[in-house]
């Protein structure tokens, strides 16, 4: 097999080193350049033991990095990512953005909720949004991936069906999301520290968090109305993992809801709907691309409670943007990707 040439550019933070760790396995890929400023010149196996592949590959600074890739993911913080996406998209490489910089159509909603001016607007409308399960052909002809946000990744898969087919009222949905303590970055915070996280479970960002507009895009496409969602935001005190608990009004049986589920993501073996009765843990994902979806009738209320779990590292982020690598290089989505759980 002819392997393609990849790089990952800021390789310091989670979602480079899971990216590290799901390349070491991959048939298709040879990763031949890794960046990061504060740890450049350095050996992989320096920072990173537990890589075996590219243990002797150099760690370099972007600004000497001679471009030898085909495609790269960009590990970089948002306002930065979408500057070095332009210089790589200019000279014709390939590009999956893990950043927030290419996922929102609205210049303007992106610069209020993420208070940068966008520098790359004229790449927004040939960006696609990553989301393979909806998106996969228009993800094999691009060029610029955006790769979706975790909370967002698990709140669409768990509503995309029942909003695109009329299953939930559009209105009063709310969206109550747990994370894991990866999904605040490696760089050290006070709120993330060891003694703040363990023993502890809080909320944050309560009808502010970034990724708010991100789902209202992609829920309002699914059932071509405009989308406005009170959005919820807690703090595990665990490594990886979402949970998502999302209520919206019923309009049909709960039967219905199941079987419009397992119809739509029969042939997209890496979401799973539960039988009815069986509810998704954290626990189950760990490690891998998967998102466990369950589903509950509240009769009393009529509420339609959906409860989606993943791997935020993983399917939240690095599994994800190498399957949209996957598909805009012409392998199967699958390749490289883990579908059985680290339990316990």
């Amino acid at each position: 097999m002819q392997k393609t040439k990849v790089g990952i550019i800021g390789v310091s933070g989670y979602t480079g080193i899971e990216l590290l760790r799901l390349l070491e396995n991959h048939a298709g890929f040879e990763l031949v350049e890794v960046t990061s400023r504060k740890l450049a010149g350095k050996a992989v196996q320096e920072v990173f033991p537990f890589v075996s592949k590219y243990a002797e590959l150099m760690i370099t600074d972007l600004e000497q990095s001679n471009l030898e890739a085909e495609l790269y993911f960009l590990a970089l913080p948002h306002g930065t990512a979408m500057q070095v996406a332009k210089k790589l998209l200019e000279q014709g490489k390939k590009v999956v953005d893990l950043s927030a910089d290419f996922r929102l159509q609205d210049v303007k909603v992106y610069e209020q909720w993420y208070q940068v001016k966008h520098l790359a607007q004229e790449y927004l409308d040939k960006a696609v949004y990553g989301l393979p399960e909806i998106y996969a052909e228009e993800i094999k002809k691009a060029s610029l991936i955006a790769n979706p946000g975790c909370y967002p990744t698990s709140v669409i898969l768990g509503l995309y069906p029942a909003l695109k087919y009329d299953l939930i009222e559009p209105e009063n949905l709310i969206i109550d999301s747990k994370s894991g303590t990866t999904g605040a970055g490696r760089s050290p915070k006070e709120a993330t520290l060891f003694c703040e996280v363990y023993d502890n479970f809080y909320a944050y960002n309560l009808a502010r968090h970034r990724h708010t507009p991100e789902i209202e895009q992609e829920l309002s496409k699914a059932c071509a109305k405009e989308v406005k969602v009170c959005f919820s935001t807690h703090l595990l005190p665990l490594n990886r993992g979402i949970l998502s608990t999302i209520y919206a009004d019923l309009k049909v049986d709960l039967q219905r809801v199941f079987e419009v589920y397992k119809d739509f993501y029969g042939s997209k073996k890496w979401v799973k709907v539960l039988p009815l009765g069986t509810l998704p843990q954290v626990r189950w994902v760990r490690g891998t691309f998967s998102c466990f979806i369950g589903l509950v009738e509240d009769k009393r209320t009529g509420k339609l409670i959906v409860v989606s779990a993943i791997d935020n590292l993983c399917r939240g982020a690095s599994g994800q943007a190498l399957a949209n690598a996957n598909l805009l290089c012409g392998y199967p989505l699958e390749m490289g990707l883990i579908s059985t759980a680290l339990v316990p």
